[in-house]
């Protein structure tokens, strides 16, 4: 077996990234518009990035600092939890962006060989964050088949019955992949469920100010809830990465284990990034509500694009910057009308074998300018009318 089978197994039956396969894809079809990727097309606010452009010669930029983050940060974390999410007894752990924030959970809560539960279609780096960790029993939920919704009657069975009871449960919300925002009371019933059963309940809030249609993003707090958030969409910091974890502060030791694993890992979030995350929040979050509303256009723009796939094929869009659409019922393999819409039509989106459910697409409307998106909708809608009518010819 030579070399490879010195390997980590953990690693090596970890599933592939999905974004890494299609960046190589991207990098191969000169002109390709991404619908794929989760970003926005906005930078961080200018006056932030002024503030920030000052400090690069400040000693205190290059040097390490405490492992939970900045304290003047996490005070302000504090506040904007309190006021705006009603969380009022969070601590509050700044981490190199939320997929690393999520890792450290992983690791503080759950052993190797634990079981953990996630909702179809879920978020493809959550499910690879347990395969290498080592959590490889996890158990894959239905959504409703409207709504997508994750089933809370299956999940209070699924706790009931499976023995020993699973570790951990965790949704994301508003959804990635599908967009799907998960009302208050289902939030609340998953939530019951969870601490009956003694189970932990992480809840992924990176898209807490993409709502839309009304629609108000709610969070809950308990002994038993980890909330996860981000500054990577909100403030377009993406390539900034800074995220934060707001745990149960009356969990004993639970932020001393936190500690450790980010001490092992990034050891702080990168310093000139949470002063940048800072100044951005001075701007406050109606910088961020207000750049969220051009989403609208380029939502609708998609939306039709993707009627060629008839009625009831597309879900989503309540939140973050996501639609969900099922192709014809002869294209299970998404990966290949994937390939093919890139290489014939210059379009790309994410198939959604990775999230758990092939035969899917996951469109992302947060990445484009409006008249970008205009092409891009154009494109994708002329694919898919000749994939219904003729198939990938």
């Amino acid at each position: 077996m030579g070399s490879y089978g010195m390997l980590a197994r953990r690693a090596v039956s970890t599933e592939a990234p999905v974004m890494v396969q299609i960046q190589e894809l991207l990098r191969g079809i000169k002109g390709a518009i991404s619908l794929a990727q989760g970003v926005v097309y906005w930078q961080p606010p200018k006056p932030a990035l002024e503030k920030v452009k000052e400090l690069v010669w400040e000693p205190s930029i290059s040097r390490y600092g405490a492992d939970e983050g900045l304290p003047e940060l996490r005070e302000a974390l504090t506040k904007k939890l309190r006021e705006e999410n009603k969380l009022t007894k969070s601590s509050v752990m700044v981490t190199a962006g939320a997929n690393q924030a999520f890792v450290n959970i992983v690791l503080a809560l759950c052993d190797a060989g634990d079981s953990v539960v996630m909702f179809a279609p879920y978020y493809f780096n959550a499910y690879m964050s347990f395969q290498m960790t080592g959590v490889t029993d996890i158990l894959v939920g239905p959504g409703d088949p409207k709504t997508l919704h994750p089933d809370a009657d299956w999940l209070e069975r699924t706790l009931r019955e499976t023995k020993p009871t699973p570790k951990l449960v965790t949704v994301v919300n508003p959804g990635n992949p599908s967009g799907t925002y998960i009302p208050e009371p289902l939030l609340k019933k998953i939530s019951d469920i969870c601490k009956d059963a003694g189970c932990w309940l992480v809840v992924d809030n990176t898209y807490e100010y993409f709502m839309y249609d009304g629609l108000k993003h709610s969070c809950i707090e308990g002994n038993h809830i980890v909330n996860i958030f981000s500054f990577s969409k909100a403030y377009g910091m993406m390539g900034w990465r800074v995220g934060y974890i707001a745990f149960p502060m009356e969990v004993e030791g639970l932020a001393p284990q936190l500690l450790k694993i980010q001490d092992n890992i990034p050891i702080c979030a990168s310093i000139i990034s949470q002063r940048l995350a800072l100044h951005s929040m001075e701007e406050g979050s109606q910088w961020v509500t207000n750049q969220v509303k051009d989403l609208v256009k380029n939502r609708q723009l998609l939306v039709d694009a993707l009627s060629p796939l008839g009625e009831g094929s597309v879900k989503g869009g309540e939140g973050a910057i996501y639609l969900w659409a099922k192709l014809p019922e002869n294209f299970i393999d998404d990966f290949e009308v994937v390939r093919w819409l890139a290489k014939k039509h210059g379009v790309v989106l994410i198939p959604g074998t990775p999230c758990g459910c092939p035969g899917h697409v996951r469109i992302s409307f947060g990445g484009l300018v409006e008249k970008d998106c205009i092409l891009a909708s154009q494109r994708l809608k002329r694919g898919l009318e000749e994939l219904v009518k003729d198939g990938m010819l």
